[in-house]
């Protein structure tokens, strides 16, 4: 699937609209024939791509999911999710057996450098930081709605999304609950990005350039934390969820968005191979839902209340 992205195989099908063979598809995209009749006939097994033999001779179209979601123009594409993957993640993963030996990220030993400075090494150009920003907010076009209604959010007016890059989840807020302003805090490099390419500031989306830990959080009735916490230690959520609750609100809350394990830690499976993730590549672990409230009642917030979507993500809102 990564491969198939990185070579166009599926923007290809979608823009020339109906059924090629091998030979047309590797002659467009300049691979040998028989290692692209290879990858195709792989995509076709793994359900990506549909094939119809004509006179012995396979052509190939995509499939509904691919077309949804793997073709680079679909609104709903989770293309540049693939392409992170597959140049940043997918190589961590090689160290996985390191990762275990040591209990700590390999980025040092994939990429020379530490996670810290990832933005300024493997993410150094404008078009790496594009496609990092778009591929941070792609994946709420699955699962966006879902955290947002697990719990009634329709009484916070002003909110600030935590770490929120271009606003994939603020939109799907906004959309969702109406006359509400957000402000997304997020690094000075991230939020550049999103403002010059990717979303325009309005009345009721603002950019905040800032380092959450150590710049000052504005004051807002709800905080959404999508996907943050799970890649600091314990000490590092503490300190952002302490700083979170002091500029609560009276009556507001935090909302965290996380893949929670179960309480035994026997799954779900992509939790649990998330946690893996997040050994390779930061400080952080996916955790139960006991381990969310803890951290929550450590830092202040009171009424914790934990819900499964069935998705990827899950929701945990604690109350000040």
């Amino acid at each position: 699937m990564f491969t198939a992205c990185e070579l166009g195989v599926f923007d290809l099908l979608h823009e020339i609209e109906e059924p090629a063979s091998a030979a047309t598809i590797a002659t467009r995209l300049n691979t040998s024939v028989d290692g692209m009749e290879r990858l195709l006939n792989a995509c076709v097994g793994l359900k990506l791509l549909k094939v119809d033999l004509k006179n012995n001779e396979g052509y190939y179209s995509n499939t509904d999911v691919s077309a949804v979601y793997l073709v680079k123009s679909s609104p709903r594409s989770l293309y540049h999710m693939m392409m992170l993957s597959n140049r940043t993640i997918y190589t961590l993963w090689h160290y996985l057996t390191q990762a275990v030996r040591e209990g700590k990220s390999q980025y040092e030993r994939a990429f020379g450098t530490s996670s810290k400075e990832i933005f300024e090494t493997i993410y150094r150009s404008e078009e790496d930081m594009v496609a990092f920003v778009q591929a941070m907010d792609s994946i709420w076009n699955i699962c966006g709605r879902d955290v947002l209604q697990a719990f009634d959010l329709s009484g916070f007016r002003t909110v600030c999304d935590i770490g929120g890059c271009a606003g994939g989840l603020t939109k799907q807020f906004l959309s969702t609950y109406n006359g509400s302003s957000v402000t997304i805090m997020d690094l000075p490099q991230v939020v550049q990005t999103a403002k010059k390419y990717i979303v325009t500031e309005d009345e009721q989306i603002h950019f905040l350039e800032g380092d959450f830990f150590n710049d000052p959080i504005p004051e807002a009735d709800l905080f959404i934390v999508a996907r943050i916490i799970h890649d600091w230690t314990e000490e590092k959520c503490l300190k952002l969820l302490r700083k979170m609750y002091q500029s609560c609100k009276t009556g507001g809350a935090v909302l965290l968005v996380e893949a929670l394990l179960n309480e035994d830690r026997s799954g779900p499976v992509s939790s649990l191979l998330f946690s893996l993730n997040m050994l390779v590549q930061t400080e952080g672990k996916e955790r139960t839902p006991s381990e969310y409230t803890k951290l929550l009642t450590d830092s202040g917030f009171r009424d914790i209340e934990v819900k499964a979507t069935g998705k990827i993500y899950d929701a945990i809102l604690g109350r000040k």
